[in-house]
């Protein structure tokens, strides 16, 4: 092979590869031997079928990465060169080689689009509140009132779909367009519960350095639920990130909207929010991260306006045997500008929670959709009981990242 005799290669590769303990090592031969002759396709199959079984094998995503950028995969190209990158053990010629080539990613038009098809079971589809009654109060006297049907959580499984596409297209040496695009929804039986929202972004990046960028979008989003429109909003966003050695990055995003509520003009008005975010390479292909914010709403009606802080912590990546999996946790507290007497004399407070976790696996395959399952469980434990909601959603779906 380092003569370049290929095709003499191959078949003593295909005859390594039934002695024992070798299996690996005459995979990657294969994969190479396919990239070396131009079957860049066969040659990404081959390494991402090691690297399902030993995520930690950097020279193998280092040919991985360059059989993607042959196939002008760039974006998953750059993702295996960051991966790489984390490796500590890299030779000082080898991480300026990445560098490089990451750079060359960012100067060509870079694109993604990720597809995701399942079945979605969820015990709330309605989010409506975890109580059977609630208490009203009418001049000095307080009564309480038995929720009917209607106001209570209704389950259900649905059909879910999300899309998400972006594009990176370089105008000069430092400034590129963007442009995002991201869609989900749910489709249950009838339309009294379907849910599907989009938004979309487009704007610029300024690249500050090889590893450091800023970024400007104006944003526009839509929500419909049971078969209406029930919300848009037009905003801007400025974030920036920037790359602390080969374990850290930080990133920041500052997010502004004005808000059109069509169901009830009370919650028309202003949004707004500061979001950080910490990310550790805990090993070569596990990370780690830490994300505090601060939201603020300005609502036409002062009792639906709030201010919260909280914060995320999660952890995911890629496992031997070809698993995927990642968990978060996030915590916030919410307290709203002034009360509705109907329920209480004080101001509404609200301490949420929600969980998250994912399992995927990238060995199974199907017309290159790989499954997942996704679960998700929210709590929010209000002073008004009408708004304390519990709900538990789990994604069993297939997914494909082109």
């Amino acid at each position: 092979m380092a003569e370049g005799r290929y095709a003499e290669a191959k078949p003593l590769v295909d005859v390594l590869r039934q002695a024992p303990g070798l299996k690996l090592k005459s995979a990657f031969l294969s994969g190479l031997i396919a990239s070396r002759t131009g079957d860049y396709a066969s040659a990404a199959d081959q390494f991402m079928a090691i690297l399902a079984n030993d995520p930690r094998q950097t020279r193998v995503r280092l040919e991985l990465a360059q059989a993607f950028m042959a196939l002008k995969k760039t974006a998953s190209a750059d993702r295996q060169l960051r991966i790489a990158q984390q490796d500590a053990d890299l030779p000082q010629q080898v991480a300026r080689t990445i560098r490089t080539a990451r750079d060359t990613i960012r100067s060509g038009r870079a694109w993604r689009l990720d597809v995701n098809v399942g079945l979605a079971p969820d015990t709330n589809v309605n989010n409506a509140t975890s109580v059977k009654s609630v208490t009203l109060l009418l001049g000095n006297a307080a009564y309480s009132a038995d929720l009917n049907e209607d106001a209570k959580a209704t389950s259900g499984l649905g059909a879910t779909a999300q899309l998400s596409t972006g594009l990176r297209l370089p105008i000069t040496a430092k400034i590129s367009v963007l442009a995002e695009l991201d869609a989900n929804g749910t489709n249950y039986s009838g339309n009294q519960f379907d849910d599907f929202a989009v938004q979309s972004a487009t704007g610029a990046e300024y690249r500050l350095t090889a590893t450091n960028s800023v970024s400007f979008e104006g944003t526009y989003a839509r929500r419909w639920f049971g078969g209406r429109s029930i919300t848009q909003q037009f905003g801007a966003r400025l974030g920036g990130q920037m790359t602390l050695g080969r374990a850290d990055r930080l990133g920041f995003q500052i997010d502004v909207r004005r808000n059109q509520a069509f169901f009830d003009s009370g919650y028309d008005g202003w949004q707004g929010g500061v979001y950080g975010t910490f990310e550790h390479a805990l090993t070569r292909t596990i990370v780690a991260s830490i994300g505090p914010f601060v939201r603020r709403e300005w609502l036409h009606e002062n009792a639906f306006s709030s201010k919260e802080v909280g914060g995320n912590v999660g952890i995911g990546g890629e496992l031997p045997r070809g698993f995927n999996v990642g968990a978060s946790v996030g915590v916030s507290r919410a307290t709203f500008d002034a009360a509705i007497p109907l329920f209480d004399l004080k101001p509404r407070l609200d301490n949420r929670a929600v969980f998250r976790a994912t399992v995927g696996n990238r060995i199974l395959r199907l017309h290159g959709f790989s499954p997942q399952v996704n679960w998700t469980y929210n709590r929010i434990s209000s002073s008004l009981g009408l708004y304390s909601i519990r709900r538990s959603r789990l994604e069993v779906t297939l997914a494909r990242y082109f």
